[in-house]
C-alpha cells in the first residue's frame, strides 16, 4: 500500500503470479526465436515471469530497482524508473523492438497511460510489436482496445493462440473443477492482442519483401499508413495507385 500511495500505481500484480503472466512467459518460451537479437521490455511486469524469461522489465518502486540491480554480480544492470503517466526518458523513446505485458488492462483509469506509453516506446518500425495477454474483465478490455486506436495503433486481438493453452482452457470450461474451481473464461482466460503502430517508415526494402502468402501481416497491417524514399507523408496500405514509381508495392 505504500508503494501504490507513494508512486500513484497499482500493485495488485505483486499479490501473486497470475495466470495471464504464466501464460506470457509459457509463449514467449514457445517463440523463442521472435525474441531473438531483439531489444524487449515487459511493462507492468509483477512478478516479472515473462521479463525474467526473455529480456528486460519495468518497476516503479526505487528501492526494488536498487535491490535488484546490484544482484547481478560482475553483469553490468541499468535500473531505470518508468511510470506510465510520466514523460519517459528520451535514451528510450521509440527503441524497443517488442513490448510484452499481462493482464495490465483491468483498471480503466491507467487506459489512456498505458496506450500512450506503448506508442512512445515501441520503435517505428514494420516489425516492431505488442503483445498482450490480457482476459476480457468485463468491458475493460474492449475499451482499452478502443482507446489505443484512438492513440495510433492497429490491433489484433486472437482467442486461439497456442495448441496446449487453448486445450486446457476449454477443460476448465467444460467443468474440470478439480484442475481450477471455479474457472470464469471471463476474468480468467487471456486473449492475445497484438499491436503495431499505425503509421511508421515501413521501407521499400522490406514491403517488396514481405511474404504476402502469411496471414497474420495481411490481417495486421490492414488500415495502416507507410512511407517511401520518394513520396512524401503516409499512404494507405491498401492505396495501390498511390504509388507509380513502387508498381504496385502498396498492394495487400
Amino acid at each position: 500500500m505504500e508503494a501504490s500511495n507513494r508512486y500513484n500505481i497499482d500493485t495488485t500484480g505483486l499479490v501473486c503470479c497470475w495466470p495471464s503472466e504464466e501464460v506470457l512467459a509459457y509463449y514467449c518460451i514457445n517463440h523463442s526465436d521472435m525474441f531473438r537479437a531483439k531489444k524487449v521490455l515487459e511493462l507492468g511486469s509483477g512478478y516479472g515471469l515473462a521479463g525474467l524469461v526473455i529480456a528486460a522489465c519495468t518497476d516503479a518502486d526505487e528501492k526494488n530497482i536498487s535491490i535488484n540491480a546490484e544482484t547481478f554480480g560482475e553483469t553490468k544492470v541499468k535500473s531505470m524508473i518508468l511510470h506510465w503517466d510520466k514523460e519517459q526518458a528520451s535514451e528510450i523513446l521509440n527503441t524497443f523492438d517488442i513490448i510484452v505485458a499481462s493482464d495490465c488492462t483491468f483498471f480503466k483509469q491507467f487506459h489512456e497511460s498505458l496506450a500512450r506509453t506503448v506508442k512512445s516506446l515501441l520503435k517505428h518500425s514494420a516489425t516492431s510489436q505488442a503483445i498482450f495477454l490480457s482476459p476480457q474483465r468485463g468491458d475493460s478490455l474492449d475499451k482499452f482496445l478502443r482507446i489505443i486506436k484512438e492513440n495510433g495503433l492497429n490491433y489484433e486481438l486472437i482467442e486461439n493462440y497456442d495448441p496446449t493453452v487453448w486445450d486446457l482452457h476449454k477443460k476448465y470450461v467444460a467443468g474440470d473443477d478439480r484442475a481450477w474451481p471455479n474457472y470464469d473464461k471471463e476474468h480468467c482466460y487471456p486473449l492475445l492482442q497484438n499491436s503495431v503502430i499505425l503509421e511508421f517508415d515501413i521501407g521499400w526494402t522490406f514491403w517488396k519483401n514481405l511474404p504476402f502468402s502469411m496471414e497474420v501481416p495481411t490481417r495486421l497491417f490492414k488500415g495502416c499508413k507507410l512511407t517511401f524514399p520518394h513520396l512524401r507523408g503516409f499512404h494507405d496500405i491498401t492505396d495501390t495507385s498511390a504509388c507509380v514509381t513502387c508498381n504496385g508495392a502498396l498492394f495487400l
